[in-house]
């Protein structure tokens, strides 16, 4: 066993952990981590296969980007368990499990055809485009073009989709800063209440601070001077202003 088969077998069994641990997990923002941690895992099998771009693409833009979107809308929209557990649309557990199926079955179908017949390398692959760079770009925007603007099109939807999602509609005006003070004001526990000494002519622990409409605080003190009666005058506000 050389090192290309170790890195393989290392980074293959945590890919494949990483993809258990998304679909284990019962909270989405731990499914999104172990889904970058698949993703990380894949970037260090491209590198072995000598596929410098593909594994920095996979790093930078997938890892990098495309997690970091569906982390921030998870995060945004509020998702958590009991949302994941919610069957909105009739029959869709079934059409998932269909679909998981199907899905494995092509994958072990193309992983049975590579199998069966010996690998040519991407030595090989690449030498009638020029270079990786140019066979990946042949490919891209070339034969697989139309799949491609339609993964750009789906990932924008996403966000799109995000953003409404998000949205919240405001039905009354938005409150002044007067209104919101006055608000606070009219309890009789004003929370955070000001320091002892705010708007008097002296910065004393006894003396007991002003509230905006002028009156004192004696909340402000604290429990040894009121319980002694340890209080001193404040200054009214047109006072401590001269």
């Amino acid at each position: 066993m050389n090192g290309e088969s170790v890195v393989f077998w290392v980074s293959g069994a945590f890919a494949v952990a990483g993809a258990l641990g998304m679909v284990v997990s019962k909270k989405a923002v731990h499914s999104a981590l172990w889904v970058a941690f698949a993703m990380i895992n894949i970037a260090v099998l491209y590198f072995a296969l000598e596929a410098p771009f593909l594994g920095t693409t996979q790093i930078v833009v997938y890892t990098g980007a495309v997690m970091m979107l569906f982390l921030f809308v998870l995060m945004i929209v509020g998702v958590d368990s009991s949302d994941s557990l919610l069957e909105t649309i009739k029959g869709q557990r079934l059409l998932a499990s269909l679909f998981a199926l199907t899905f494995g079955g092509v994958i072990v179908a193309s992983i049975s055809s590579t199998l069966a017949s010996p690998s040519s390398g991407l030595a090989f692959a690449n030498a009638g485009y020029g270079g990786h760079m140019q066979g990946i770009a042949n490919l891209v925007f070339g034969t697989y073009l139309f799949a491609f603007e339609v993964l750009s099109a789906l990932l924008i939807t996403a966000a799109l989709g995000a953003m409404v999602l998000a949205h919240n509609e405001r039905w009354t005006p938005r409150k002044t800063q007067d209104q919101m003070q006055r608000e606070r004001t009219l309890s009789n526990h004003v929370t955070p209440l000001p320091a002892p000494g705010v708007l008097a002519r002296n910065n004393s622990v006894d003396t007991p601070a002003l509230l905006p409409d002028g009156t004192t605080s004696i909340e402000s003190l604290p429990n040894a001077f009121r319980g002694e009666g340890q209080v001193s005058k404040a200054n009214s506000i047109e006072e401590a202003g001269k």
